[in-house]
């Protein structure tokens, strides 16, 4: 019925036009919803054969046991041992400032290969532009982890080596998002600037930061939030904070530790948020 609906109105709405036009909208509507059940099709194929190859084989079902046995297992997460919040509290103040300074050393890094890689200044031409994408394609392409492994192993265990690995992974997004601002400004002002006998120093303080500034800081307060997020985890390698707390409790087997960890975590990343939130509303 509701098929037979549609088609009336269908039918209503080309009042006055052909036949052959009537046709023509029944065989593109059939053909569409074709593609979109075949295209659901292989998805749950594709689904399946993941499940089914990896899954299935992959887990441990005798040790998993029955609904009963995986309740009782989270009942011991439950409720938050309190006692070790006072524990807590110098990780995560190192949690924070580990995504404060990591983000500030990312994005002092981040201005000059951007303006390397934005294609309409780049002042070293070709040559500094595929330097600065390659750098910008090898930050984001390295995760948060790999690059605090890189970094415990040059500089040692702490908070050193995650504030530079948060600057290697904020590299990638900022400089990239902040080139490709400085693709879309205004030459106008640069015309401006040159005509009047500026260099390139003038023209990148007078002619594009003034542009680009306000996505700019955005960007910047929006990557310190997710950093926050990183730097969370990065103790699991050593490079401190809140995940050398959750390794210990974790290897205590301290299961409502381990919950109390994740709540002050969850409890840092929701403040980050509402505090990137408003940084963003007032400076942007």
């Amino acid at each position: 019925m509701l098929k037979m609906n549609i088609r009336l109105n269908m039918i209503k709405r080309h009042k006055g036009s052909s036949i052959d036009s009537l046709q023509k909208w029944d065989i593109t509507r059939r053909y569409k919803a074709f593609s979109h059940v075949l295209i659901l099709s292989c998805l749950g194929l594709l689904a399946s054969w993941a499940v089914f190859s990896t899954v299935v084989p992959g887990t441990d079902w005798h040790r998993m046991g029955g609904i009963q046995s995986m309740a009782t297992t989270l009942a011991r997460f439950l409720p938050p041992d309190i006692n070790i919040l006072p524990e807590l509290v110098k990780p995560a103040l190192e949690t924070i400032l580990i995504a404060v300074i990591g983000t500030i050393f990312g994005a002092v890094i981040s201005l000059p290969i951007a303006l390397l890689g934005a294609v309409n200044i780049s002042p070293l031409g070709r040559l500094g532009y595929i330097l600065a994408r390659g750098l910008m394609t090898i930050s984001r392409s390295i995760h948060e982890i790999i690059w605090a492994l890189i970094f415990v192993s040059a500089v040692g265990l702490g908070s050193f080596a995650g504030i530079l690995a948060l600057a290697g992974r904020s590299i990638g997004f900022i400089s990239k998002v902040i080139s490709e601002s400085i693709e879309r400004i205004d030459g106008g002002p640069i015309e401006a600037i040159s005509s009047v006998g500026g260099n390139k120093i003038h023209v990148i303080l007078h002619g594009i930061f003034p542009q680009i500034m306000p996505i700019t800081i955005s960007t910047i307060i929006f990557e310190w939030d997710v950093n926050i997020n990183r730097a969370a985890v990065l103790g699991l390698v050593g490079a401190g904070g809140l995940g050398l707390s959750f390794h210990n409790q974790f290897i205590a087997s301290n299961f409502s530790g381990i919950t109390t960890v994740l709540v002050v975590i969850l409890f840092i990343i929701l403040s980050g948020e509402a505090i990137s939130a408003f940084l963003r509303k007032k400076l942007t």
